[in-house]
């Protein structure tokens, strides 16, 4: 069941103006310069100390460690997480004066809780950033070698940001953009309109034609996985927000040590594949499951994959949905798409749908 997707519009809408980028050079030349003038390093607990500055409203983090070099105000974000690794509500701090919030963190990190690796991600790019602190296994993906990775192997004559409802935009501005990056994150959404991917039977049995487009974001700072989603669409509205979209797959990488690896092995070949299939092979693949009749084995064909009772929770979510039963494999598909949309943990759905993607194989 062709579904709206909201993703480009919540970034088009809270974006920034500093963070929108009106072609794929710019912003890889912005996340290029962002990785050259940070650095990485994992330092002791007991080493971080928060100074309140002269005026009491701000405060930097300083470190034991002359890697670190001088005195570097935390971001929002990583305020955050300093103040989670000290044990103390983040909002809270926020509404302290910084020789109080400085106080507090202090007491969390060198005396409270036991001593321990913290890894900084620190950025000087003509005022001194911390950007981050997690932990020491951290597998950080740097945003510019996704963005490479993709401008080339991507054939960026096709591969752009998306028009509206087809029209291809005559200037990308930062209006209208769908390529963003700030001081936590990345996230891109790009489409190809000029090749359509023919659907049979797609409405009241009339051939339909889909655009195809992808979603991919990362941080390097601990805000969020790196993750992939593709699909099929009608078109994107002037507000960003995606129409019809079918044949939605997502799959996202934790920050784990083996991340980079992953990435490599994993995500940027399936980008690669996805961005260069010929629309025959998509178009062979929904004809046949759209004419793979399940007959009366509907249910152990679900249970197999699934096992019954998830089976028939897919059943009664496409029969609430569309109003019949399951009748072939492309109708499994949907139901456990509709299905997805009822699990509330993200981990759990992301794993599912990935799952359930490959009915379509």
């Amino acid at each position: 069941m062709p579904e709206t997707l909201c993703d480009a519009h919540t970034q088009w809408a809270s974006r920034p103006d500093d963070e929108r980028f009106t072609s794929l050079q710019d912003l890889y030349t912005h996340l290029v310069a962002q990785r050259a003038a940070s650095r990485a390093l994992i330092v002791s607990s007991r080493s971080i100390e928060a100074v309140p500055l002269d005026n009491g409203q701000h405060l930097t983090i300083r470190a034991n460690d002359e890697r670190f070099g001088d005195a570097h105000a935390p971001t929002h974000w990583s305020f955050g997480q300093l103040a989670s690794l000290a044990g103390a509500p983040a909002g809270y701090l926020r509404s302290l004066p910084a020789p109080m919030a400085a106080d507090c963190i202090n007491y969390g990190l060198q005396i409270s809780r036991e001593v321990e690796d913290v890894g900084l991600l620190a950025q000087n790019h003509g005022t001194a950033v911390l950007r981050a602190a997690t932990g020491p296994g951290y597998g950080r993906i740097w945003s510019c070698d996704i963005v490479g990775q993709m401008m080339q192997t991507l054939d960026l004559a096709a591969w752009k940001v998306p028009g509206v409802f087809g029209q291809a935009l005559s200037e990308v501005t930062k209006e209208n953009t769908t390529l963003y990056a700030g001081d936590r994150d990345m996230w891109v959404f790009l489409a190809d309109e000029t090749h359509r991917v023919d659907v049979p039977n797609r409405r009241n049995g009339a051939t339909g034609q889909l655009y195809r487009g992808f979603f991919c974001w990362n941080s390097e700072t601990g805000a969020g996985r790196l993750g992939l989603k593709t699909f099929y669409y009608d078109g994107v509205c002037g507000n960003r927000y995606v129409w019809g979209a079918e044949g939605v797959e997502e799959f996202s990488i934790i920050h784990r040590a083996s991340a980079p690896d992953q990435y490599i092995e994993q995500m940027a070949p399936a980008l690669t594949r996805y961005a260069n299939a010929s629309s025959q092979g998509i178009t062979r693949a929904i004809e046949d499951a759209r004419s793979d009749r399940l007959g009366d084995k509907t249910a152990e064909f679900l249970a197999k994959r699934f096992g019954p009772r998830m089976g028939a929770k897919i059943e009664l979510a496409h029969v609430t949905d569309e109003g019949r039963p399951i009748e072939t494999r492309w109708d499994a598909l949907v139901g456990a798409t509709a299905f997805a949309r009822s699990i509330p943990h993200q981990d759990a759905r992301i794993d599912f749908e990935t799952e359930a993607a490959k009915l379509l194989a």
